[in-house]
């Protein structure tokens, strides 16, 4: 188990506990907790930017890692700015990301930003930083299809355009015939063997979305071979383990047979934790907007959710791919991610979970979450309140058949 895992375990663990605390104080008579959905969602986005998103440069800063920048992070503050209908943030948040992270030989983005060893502010190279994230420059792009639909400026249309087309470009790689996203853009000219990817970074929806924009690609194979991919890698065994029925984090693929392997240790494991919670969200987001039966069968795969629901009435921070948990705490990462699945296929414990696990935290009273949440988890518990609550449209849906034509 990555040192992450741990300490994103460990910080989880503290912040439920407080929570807990929280919400008897906040339910008190005293205290009566009344709220819509559509308050928390709002003003929980104005403290996220009160709290992790620059006043001066408008980057977004993951304070528990440093006051890094990442891609990720961009991603998700332009996708929640879109979502909330915040065109300045928006605007600031893209601007940031397209002077301090694009990269120079492509339409893509550098991954890391932040403080080098000399003192300067720049793409930290030294780390891998000036590698592509192939799931940051989906969500950008598909964020910036969302802020033309919304906002009809033919400038976020014609910025999406070369991003897309370089995501095939740069980061999908035929595997054994068949067009794979890969993690980075490394993988792509890499002569190894086999090939890092990580399962939570497909995004079907977006590639049918894609697929109106760039017709020059087959962007509804890549969305197909995505699910085939998800349903293998959380069937197979990895690492002498049974499956749990839950997709990794991390896996290699060899390029030329398409035959699955774990990761050779470091940061990369075939846990079901950091990374893989946000893949039933993903999948989930396909599943309402386009009602892809592929979509609603992968879903249906990872009832081990609710067994462990049923059993415990709480999910683990972790899971090993044969499902023993990691560690003893809970995480509210994890019940954002996952939210997804049981909303789709068991209605009853999304309630319980949205209500005893999810709202706790929210204070009504300084419209933020209380006691404070990292970066992580301030976005994927945004994420998950939102698709609870029907938030998360698919802003194009709205638009012609011909609105995308060049």
């Amino acid at each position: 188990m990555s040192l992450k895992v741990i300490s994103y375990a460990l910080i989880g663990a503290i912040v439920l506990i407080l929570g807990v605390a929280t919400y008897r104080y906040a339910t008190s008579p005293a205290r009566p907790l009344i709220f819509s959905p559509t308050q928390v969602l709002s003003s929980s986005w104005a403290m996220y930017k009160k709290l992790y998103v620059d006043p001066d440069t408008q980057r977004t800063i993951d304070r528990q890692r440093g006051g890094i920048t990442t891609s990720e992070g961009q991603s998700y503050t332009m996708l929640r700015a879109v979502w909330q209908g915040d065109q300045p943030a928006f605007d600031a948040s893209w601007q940031w990301t397209r002077e301090r992270l694009a990269r120079k030989d492509d339409h893509l983005f550098s991954w890391l930003w932040g403080e080098r060893e000399d003192g300067t502010f720049g793409v930290l190279s030294e780390q891998g930083g000036h590698n592509s994230a192939s799931d940051a420059d989906t969500d950008i792009a598909l964020a910036l299809v969302f802020a033309y639909a919304r906002w009809q400026d033919p400038a976020y249309l014609e910025a999406a355009r070369p991003i897309i087309r370089d995501i095939w470009d740069k980061e999908v790689v035929l595997v054994a015939g068949k067009p794979v996203l890969a993690a980075n853009s490394v993988e792509k000219t890499a002569s190894s063997t086999f090939m890092v990817v990580n399962p939570s970074y497909l995004h079907p929806a977006a590639y049918h979305i894609f697929a109106s924009i760039d017709t020059g690609h087959p962007w509804e194979t890549l969305r197909s071979h995505a699910y085939a991919l998800l349903r293998e890698s959380a069937e197979l065994a990895l690492e002498g383990k049974e499956s749990a029925g839950l997709p990794p984090d991390w896996v290699l693929i060899n390029r030329s047979t398409g035959e699955m392997m774990a990761p050779a240790g470091g940061d990369q494991d075939t846990s079901f934790g950091y990374d893989a919670l946000r893949v039933p969200f993903r999948i989930a987001l396909d599943a309402a907007w386009f009602r892809n039966p592929d979509a609603t069968a992968l879903l249906k795969k990872f009832s081990f959710l609710s067994s462990e629901w049923e059993q415990d009435r709480k999910l683990a921070a972790s899971y090993a791919h044969d499902g023993a948990p990691e560690v003893p705490s809970e995480s509210l990462a994890m019940y954002g991610g996952t939210l997804g699945y049981f909303l789709a296929n068991d209605p009853e414990a999304a309630v319980h979970i949205y209500n005893e696990k999810m709202l706790p935290f929210y204070d009504a009273y300084t419209g933020g979450w209380s006691p404070q949440l990292s970066y992580y988890d301030d976005n994927w518990m945004w994420f998950g309140i939102a698709l609870y609550n029907g938030q998360l449209r698919d802003l194009t849906a709205h638009l012609p058949s011909t609105a995308f034509i060049e």
